[in-house]
């Protein structure tokens, strides 16, 4: 009876102590997942700003695509260098050095008074959102056991929506409470400096937090640093399951006998680029060619284009955020049942389809030369609800998956240099995507311009069909390169 106790003793206090363990890691996870909102946040403040910038520096279409689309010239630098940098200095300390360029963007962008200023520090908080983008889902991804893996990396995604969503909120009532995005508010400023001001409160608490989690494990022992990856592992799996890992991540690596380099995404045998790169590269472009962040950065050009108020504009920005929340919530708690591939093949699915509709809608309507916009009549509901349900399906597919395959797919050695070169290329391609839309609006109009995204769409599914491999259930040790 004793022996009986004492095992059921054991067995309540190893489920107690790996409940604390989960806890820990979960809470680890939701700090470093402030990136994520901040990312969302910046990206998404500039949705009710355009107007505002247009009239306080006298920008045309193009410059006025410029001054929205120059943070992403940021983002794709900060995602390239934060990689390899991260191998070099740590993923903690990045993510320390980008919550200090989040502040810093945030208040002189709301300061700016001439176009070069502003993308000056847009540009800073491009290099803080490019380098979060890559370094908080590999944070997580290295330091989340494989069964969780994919949900604790999909609340990246959410942290994300979470920041669009906040962004749109804060957008819409200072925009109702002013009067107009453009008007004087308080202390004598334009309401549009303080939706970019509003972004210092999670810009400092991100800050503060990350002071208090614990580096990578997998960098450490990277570094030859195992007794404080010991440490770590210990705090984050217990003692027994640690050594464990610890063995497992110096097996992963021990045939190298150098620090990680870009040069390992070359294949020594065959002299090409690693197979698995390219995957990657084409899982970060297509996330942006479908149009997503058209959506999200023009989503109040868009509905005013086509005939709603700039309040009615940014109430749908709000509701279009509700509804990448909720498709993000059914990912997070299927992801690690279902697996990765089948989310991306059903998202592109869902995306040709419905933005198949969004092109039927706007090109059927007629131009209305009194309002310079289209008058969708009874085609309104059918744009309205294929808009949201196409961002319904991005946000339940390649929103947050896309992220979690990049942080989890490469093995130990290159997942630095492959984020860094799949983060060059998905935000090359947001660039590129951000800084045409106006200029594609002006020329082939809306109905154009989705068409391209659901030509996009439609070529994804043969690309994940065909090029990507399920990563489920395996362990970042075990991950084939």
């Amino acid at each position: 009876m004793t022996e009986t106790h004492t095992a059921l003793g054991n067995e309540s206090a190893y489920t107690a102590s790996h409940a604390q363990n989960t806890l820990l890691i979960i809470l680890i996870s939701c700090v470093a997942t402030i990136g994520g909102f901040l990312f969302g946040y910046d990206s998404g403040v500039i949705n009710g700003t355009v107007d505002g910038l247009r009239i306080a520096f006298g920008s045309n279409e193009m410059g006025t695509g410029f001054n929205v689309a120059s943070m992403l010239l940021g983002c794709a630098i900060g995602a390239f260098f934060a990689g390899r940098l991260a191998d070099k200095y740590g993923r903690k300390s990045l993510l320390i050095v980008a919550a200090v360029f989040f502040i810093a963007s945030a208040w002189g962008s709301g300061i700016a008074e001439s176009s070069a200023t502003f993308i000056v520090f847009r540009i800073l908080g491009g290099l803080a959102v490019g380098a979060a983008s890559v370094m908080a889902p590999a944070y997580i991804s290295e330091i989340a056991p494989a069964h969780i893996r994919g949900r604790l990396a999909t609340i990246q995604q959410i942290a994300i929506i979470g920041g669009l969503f906040c962004a749109f909120v804060s957008n819409y009532i200072i925009a109702d409470v002013a009067g107009a995005s453009t008007a004087t508010w308080l202390l004598g400023y334009e309401a549009w400096r303080w939706m970019f001001w509003m972004e210092l409160i999670p810009a400092v608490l991100f800050l503060v937090l990350l002071l208090l989690i614990p580096e990578s494990p997998r960098y450490l022992v990277l570094n030859k640093q195992s007794d404080d990856a010991k440490a770590v592992l210990t705090r984050l799996y217990g003692e027994q399951q640690s050594a464990i890992t610890l063995n497992e991540i110096e097996a992963s690596i021990s045939h190298q006998q150098e620090p990680p380099k870009l040069s390992d995404l070359v294949d020594r045998v065959s002299g090409k680029v690693r197979k698995i790169v390219w995957v990657g590269i084409g899982l970060a472009t297509f996330q942006q060619l479908v149009g997503i962040n058209v959506v999200f950065y023009y989503g109040a050009v868009l509905w005013q284009a086509v005939g709603f108020s700039e309040g009615d504009a940014l109430l749908i920005n709000i509701i279009s955020g509700g509804v990448s929340i909720a498709a993000c919530v059914i990912t997070i708690s299927l992801i690690d049942k279902i697996g990765r591939k089948p989310f991306l093949t059903i998202g592109s699915i869902g995306m040709t389809i419905t933005l198949g509709l969004m092109v039927f809608a706007f090109a059927s309507a007629e131009f209305d030369p009194a309002t310079n916009s289209l008058n969708l009549g009874s085609l309104a509901t059918l744009a309205l609800v294929s808009a949201n349900a196409y961002v319904f399906f991005f946000n339940l597919s390649w929103g947050p998956v896309m992220w979690v395959m990049l942080g989890e797919m490469f093995p130990n050695q290159i997942r630095g240099s492959g984020l860094a070169i799949a983060g060059l290329a998905q935000w090359t391609a947001n660039f590129a995507i951000t800084m045409t839309f106006p200029i594609m609006l002006a020329s082939i109009g809306l109905a154009g311009a989705y068409g391209f995204y659901a030509i996009c769409a439609l070529i994804s599914v043969g690309f994940v069909i065909k090029y990507v491999h399920e990563t489920k259930g395996v362990k970042l040790e075990d991950m084939q390169g």
